[in-house]
């Protein structure tokens, strides 16, 4: 299976969509929303804000690894 390195976020505060490029060496903790600045971290159980707020999980997680 391939592993896609896209995921749109959506930030719960204000809505705001964006696509954007998932790292494949680390998971990416933070997040700064690009419309109201709000910054995302990784909700209670999830390894990170692609896992919580993106329309695909992060690459290890795709990979069926336990986390990044």
């Amino acid at each position: 299976m391939e592993t896609t390195l896209k995921s749109e976020i959506t930030c719960p505060e204000c809505g705001h969509k964006k696509v954007e490029d998932m790292p494949t060496n680390a998971c990416q903790f933070f997040y700064e929303c690009v419309n109201c600045k709000k910054v995302l971290k990784p909700k209670k159980g999830d390894c990170c804000v692609y896992c919580s707020y993106g329309t695909v999980p992060c690459p290890p997680i795709q990979q069926n690894k336990s986390s990044c």
